[in-house]
């Protein structure tokens, strides 16, 4: 029997708990022992959740799960980075392995957390800390650890993925978008992370650990919300030929690994760009298994839930088969019991040489929204300006005359760097003939 101690009784901690409770029995079939629910600890433990429980397991104090001998894996789900990296840490000191859905925490504080369970020689599982029920972390772990890994693109925050599919679908602006996913529960009172790209960024740095073995760089990743993006940019885009999505990007090349989050258009036959909704959908391009996509549900109880379980019962098969080491060890030599197989936790490696890319050195295909004044000679000065920065013209949409006013200019371009790209916008936004900042989003796809 592995004993199982839940800190956190919220959305996800319920789910977990209904699904260790209600599938005891096919879990026990399938892995051949026993996996008990001992204690859940949570300020609030009369809220009614809809889940009979059995009877003393509920505590109001965590140290009662950190601090029980009998307590084999701690399952932390309160979420934020404080108490949650004091319960980890404690949690490990004590020799227990954790399993966590706290993608902030690892983001933010991961090295410290994998470093100690490395010392200390316990496991972290985190599967659930991305992507909800697609088993992304698994994938490259194990799945794909044959791969170089060249190229990682999700679509990881569903509350983005519904806004912009709102916006898409039914023609409204951001504002009123935003509105209806926070009455549906979509978006948080504050939606911050994830509109801001924020949640998407924690999540990247993890894939990119995992993908790439460098530290966990969440402060390297460049973030780019979706708040800029107007119901008109996503009609252009469609004229275009593309949808716009809020995109998690790493790409190594060259020694060199790009880490982004930001609006993207990706040509509208490309099945992410047809994942609509609060669903996820992540592309891995290994160099030997090619092209993969994964898709499936990035949040709730029980998605998250079963994401959390596939940990425990992983970690589970390690300290069974721990045992059962130790003892047959223990019976051949009748000696002293030794430690026979060190559970390796160091889920993120950091020995890679690989650099990440500075984001004006970063090469893309963009789109431009000028506000341009409606007269004679003024696609020919814009381009003109381009052109001294090595910025090539693919297409031109230009709709409606309103002569001597402001109208939006619409241009694609073909592959550009960044760094030349900030200049001349900065450049064309001083000019007499622009009414206000050019917006900019960068387009993914093969070139037109």
């Amino acid at each position: 029997m592995v004993n199982i101690g839940i800190i956190g009784f919220g959305t996800v901690g319920t789910g977990t708990a209904r699904i260790l409770l209600g599938n005891k029995d096919i879990i026990s079939q399938r892995i051949g022992f026993e996996i008990n629910l001992k204690r859940i600890a949570d300020l609030d433990i009369k809220k009614d959740r809809g889940i009979r429980l059995p009877e003393g397991i509920l505590t109001k104090n965590a140290d009662d799960v950190l601090n029980d001998p009998e307590i084999d894996i701690v399952v932390e789900l309160i979420g934020g980075i404080r108490p949650a990296k004091d319960f980890i840490l404690k949690a490990i000191r004590n020799k227990k392995h954790v399993v966590t859905a706290n993608k902030a925490l690892l983001a933010t504080e991961g090295n410290e957390i994998f470093s100690e369970a490395e010392k200390n020689e316990v496991d972290v599982g985190f599967e659930a800390s991305v992507a909800g029920g697609i088993p992304i972390i698994k994938i490259i772990k194990e799945g794909l650890v044959a791969n170089k890994v060249l190229a990682v693109y999700g679509i990881i925050n569903g509350t983005s993925n519904y806004i912009l599919t709102k916006m898409t679908d039914d023609k409204v602006e951001f504002s009123e978008a935003l509105k209806e996913a926070q009455r549906l529960g979509y978006a948080e009172a504050d939606p911050t992370y994830d509109i801001e790209g924020i949640d998407s960024a924690h999540k990247l740095a993890i894939l990119a650990s995992l993908s790439y073995s460098i530290p966990l760089s969440f402060n390297e990743i460049y973030k780019e919300g979706i708040t800029k993006i107007t119901a008109q940019d996503i009609e252009f885009a469609w004229e275009l030929g593309y949808k716009i999505k809020l995109l998690a990007i790493a790409k190594s090349l060259d020694s060199k690994i790009e880490l982004r989050v930001h609006p993207t258009m990706i040509p509208k036959d490309y099945f992410i760009s047809k994942v609509d909704g609060v669903f996820n959908a992540i592309y891995v391009q290994g160099d030997a298994v090619g092209d993969t996509l994964y898709y499936g549900r990035g949040a709730g109880d029980m998605p998250t839930g079963s994401a959390v379980v596939a940990d425990i019962v992983d970690i589970g098969k390690k300290i069974v088969t721990s045992y059962k080491l130790q003892v047959t060890s223990h019976e051949k030599n009748s000696g002293p019991q030794t430690h026979i197989s060190r559970l390796n936790s160091l889920l993120v490696a950091r020995h890679s040489s690989l650099k990440i890319k500075k984001m004006e050195d970063i090469e893309a295909m963009y789109y431009f929204r000028f506000s341009a004044f409606d007269k004679p000679g003024v696609l020919s000065r814009i381009s003109g300006v381009l052109g001294e920065y090595n910025i090539s013209i693919a297409s031109v949409i230009q709709k409606g005359r309103r002569v001597g006013e402001a109208v939006p200019l619409i241009v694609l371009t073909h592959t550009a760097r960044e760094r030349d790209v900030i200049k001349a916008i900065a450049e064309i936004d001083r000019l007499p003939i622009v009414a206000d900042k050019t917006l900019y989003i960068r387009v993914e796809g093969k070139e037109q």
